[in-house]
């Protein structure tokens, strides 16, 4: 029996040999499982990213839209835009293209 009480409790009543073994596996499970810390800051930082780059195509799909607006609805802009992209040109007229 003396022996027994001889046996130091650790935190929150726990036998020191037990915080170690739970340590042991909180450690194992926070750095070697497969939801491990790395895995988590790499998806993480893989999120912030894909986000971003929604948040670019939601922007380009919007200029999109307004300039395919603009384009249908005015025959002048049309015309322009065939001019300055795809180097058309009237038939009396003579193109030159800088770069």
């Amino acid at each position: 029996m003396k022996e027994a009480k001889r046996i130091k409790k650790g935190l929150l009543g726990f036998k020191s040999l037990q915080v170690g073994i739970l340590l042991f596996v909180v450690i194992m499970l926070f750095f070697f499982s497969d939801s491990n810390i790395m895995k988590r800051i790499d998806s993480d930082k893989e999120i912030r990213s894909l986000k971003k780059q929604i948040e670019f195509y939601r922007k380009k799909t919007e200029a999109d839209k307004a300039k395919l607006h603009e384009l249908q609805s005015d025959k002048e802009n049309l015309e322009k835009f065939a001019r300055e992209n795809y180097l058309m040109k009237k038939e009396n007229e003579e193109v030159f293209v800088i770069e």
